[in-house]
């Protein structure tokens, strides 16, 4: 999982601050990179309610082939 803050469209909204990538890191910019194990330990936190989702939505980007492609 590759999380960069930059190219999150809910950057500098109410939801950037109930993410968890700012609940863990309380790091509002650059890239953040988890491997496969602490991506299964997060999704089981947010399963089991102990912690909130992440609330990343990628930004479309201008000229790439996939923009507006819904995910």
């Amino acid at each position: 999982m590759h999380i960069d803050c930059a190219d999150c469209a809910m950057q500098h909204t109410d939801a950037c601050s109930d993410c968890i990538v700012t609940y863990l890191l309380d790091r509002p910019e650059g890239a953040i990179v988890f491997d496969v194990a602490e991506e299964r330990a997060i999704r089981a936190l947010q399963t089991g309610g102990l912690i909130a989702g992440t609330r990343f939505v990628a930004t479309p980007h201008v000229g790439s082939a996939d923009a507006g492609v819904g995910g």
